[in-house]
């Protein structure tokens, strides 16, 4: 049988993985399995990939499979969960940059290309320089290497439209002229690059998650158009994958937040803002401790625990799981309430609550969890913040006004566990730590539920 037929072939039986891969990945129960099945599916695409007749130096790919696997391990093992948003957003920098390396290399491989040929290598450099540039500057924000809010300046509107002007004639001459087109296709990445920053620099930490979906979308559209560069079928397939499933994934992003794409890359939402809400504390808060919040969750029916970024940060989330099996021995019913933006990335929450093995039948979205709110005894809020505050629901002054969130304050009585009275990472100061339903537990999140936990082992 032809070699190439039987390439084909098993690239169609990778895409189907990659396709139902990604359907299980959309149920927590099935998450793990659709990991491992699209993970196999490039396996199989790599190892038939390498048995192509047109391969010439196989020592310097076994180079590059050995330091990969090596370096992909370690930082899988090593890295701490609050870390995973700069990793994801970092490994989507890395796909934008091989794609932009492979166009620029089948470019100098052979200049004599067709127009079409040479549009998509363009193509290919351009969304691979703008996900590379804007994915370091990502992580420069979600790291803490740079300043987390917008970075806005006058006329930067116009500075990006010539910009697009800039890269769109670059890309116009090239396709026209490639074979003396190499310094314009150099002025091009440079362009694109730059680009790239100019469009993260004005996005706010608050918006991360948003960043982050869109990122994705972008590293698999450069995927797909060098897909069509090589001419590589199952590139192309799951660029396209990842790509369709990162607009959907923005968009649902832009859903959670009662916000279009455009107001999140271009209203620098994110900065610390005056507003109605003000920065300062709004009434009294009423601290408790420990000792007095174990009669509140050992008389309590049902209990819902709301995870935000900070119980990331406070890496409480296994405590936090045992908590919840004492309350189900003592006959409370334990949920999860999960908000979609949650943390720093699109599920975040999901993955913290994953690795501590918290059944996936607690776990609860933000509308099935809403209606039955007012009926929950304690609502434990660990470290979440702005999807909890209600002046979204209440202050038309607030930054935060429209967007939905956990009503949280609805409940008979909600615990907040968090290191201060600070505001989140909008910026905006949180009306729930003063309403009289409120108790903060404050300090470490992960000391504050371990010394729950020693309460019910005690008692």
């Amino acid at each position: 049988m032809n070699l190439a037929l039987v390439i084909n072939l098993v690239y169609i039986v990778a895409s189907v993985m990659f396709i139902f891969g990604l359907k299980m990945l959309s149920s927590p129960a099935t998450a793990r399995q659709g990991n491992l099945l699209s993970a196999g599916g490039m396996g199989l695409a790599i190892i038939f990939t390498l048995v192509n007749q047109h391969i010439i130096a196989y020592q310097w790919i076994v180079l590059g499979v050995v330091i990969g696997t090596v370096v992909g391990v370690a930082a899988a093992r090593m890295i701490e969960m609050t870390a995973m948003p700069e990793m994801v957003t970092l490994l989507n920098g890395s796909g934008g940059l091989a794609s932009l390396l492979l166009g620029w290399s089948e470019y100098q491989r052979n200049q004599e290309v067709v127009v079409f040929s040479a549009f998509v290598i363009a193509l290919t450099a351009l969304i691979g320089g703008v996900t590379f540039s804007g994915s370091i500057i990502a992580w420069g924000k979600l790291s803490g290497k740079l300043d987390g809010k917008p970075v806005l300046f006058n006329g930067q509107q116009i500075v990006n439209m010539l910009l697009l002007l800039a890269i769109l004639v670059c890309i116009i001459f090239f396709t026209l002229n490639p074979i003396n087109g190499l310094i314009i296709f150099l002025v091009l990445i440079g362009l694109a690059l730059i680009l790239g920053v100019m469009s993260v620099i004005p996005i706010g930490g608050a918006d991360m998650p948003v960043v982050i979906a869109l990122l994705n979308s972008y590293s698999g559209l450069a995927a797909c158009a060098a897909g069509f560069v090589i001419e590589n079928n199952l590139l192309i397939v799951a660029g396209a994958l990842v790509g369709a499933s990162g607009i959907i994934l923005t968009n649902i992003m832009c859903k959670a937040m009662n916000r279009s794409l455009a107001n999140v890359l271009f209203s620098g939402f994110g900065s610390v803002v005056e507003s109605a809400t003000g920065q300062g504390e709004q009434g009294e808060a009423k601290p408790i401790n420990t000792e007095d919040t174990y009669p509140i969750l050992e008389a309590a029916a049902s209990v819902v625990f709301v995870p935000g970024y900070g119980l990331a940060v406070a890496q409480a989330q296994h405590t936090a799981r045992e908590l919840g099996e004492l309350l189900e021995e003592n006959g409370a019913e334990v949920k999860y309430a999960v908000h979609p933006v949650a943390g720093r990335m699109p599920g975040h929450m999901n993955v913290l609550l994953a690795e501590a093995n918290v059944p996936y039948d607690q776990l609860v979205e933000m509308d099935d969890i809403n209606p039955i709110m007012e009926t929950v005894d304690v609502c434990m809020v660990v470290g979440a913040n702005d999807v909890v505050n209600p002046a979204a629901r209440e202050d038309e002054t607030s930054p935060l006004y429209g967007m939905p969130i956990i009503n949280v304050d609805m409940a008979r009585t909600v615990i907040v566990l968090k290191r201060s009275l600070g505001v989140g990472f909008a910026g905006v100061q949180n009306p729930l730590f003063f309403k009289d339903n409120t108790r903060m537990l404050l300090g470490d999140a992960k000391s504050s539920i371990q010394g729950l936990v020693r309460e019910f082992k005690e008692a």
